[in-house]
Formats: structure tokens, sequence, C-alpha cells
């Protein structure tokens, strides 16, 4: 069986004190907006950003990589639980879903 290729990711964990989702940047900084992630397309770039957000502890925790895709304004999730991360509470009254209904 010939090895799988890579594919995009992007790396995620939650904020260590409110529990929200983030996303690390290309500039290092984590955000909550998935669309600002830095789209990692190369394995040991991936590997090296996971280390470098796993040594966070004191800012985030679960972090790991995750499929993602290119889209129009940033990178997408390409699974349910990551659209799903990236959207906020399923209680649309709170977090990003609020701001969402807020504007």
């Amino acid at each position: 069986m010939p090895p799988r290729s890579f594919s995009p990711k992007v790396v995620t964990a939650n904020r260590l004190l409110e529990g929200d989702a983030v996303w690390l940047t290309p500039s290092g900084r984590w955000s909550p907006d998935m669309r600002e992630a830095d789209l990692i397309e190369d394995e040991s770039r991936a590997a090296q950003s996971l280390a470098e957000a796993e040594s966070q502890s004191g800012l985030v925790v679960g972090a790991y990589l995750a499929d993602a895709k290119a889209g129009p304004d940033g990178p997408e999730p390409t699974h349910f639980r990551e659209a799903f991360r990236a959207r906020g509470p399923s209680n649309y009254r709170l977090g990003k879903q609020a701001e969402l209904t807020a504007g």
C-alpha cells in the first residue's frame, strides 16, 4: 500500500481559561477565527507547529492538527467536528454565534 499523502492542516486547541476553540495563525498567535489560521501544507512544518502549540500549556490545552482546505476567506473545515468548533457553542446566544447575530 502506498503511503498516504499529506493533506492540509491547521493547528487548533482550546483556550485554557475560557475554553474557546482557537487556531494558530501564521504569526504564532491564537485566533478564535479559523479563517485566520495558518493552513499548513507540509508535514514537517505541521509537526513543528504542533510542537510549538503543545509548548504553550499556559495558554491552550488539547492542541492537535485538524484537516482543512483553502477557502475564499482563509482555511475552512473539512470535517463536521471542526465546522462545529468554528461556529462556537451550540447555544446560539453565546460566544461566536451571539456575535454573528448582533451585527
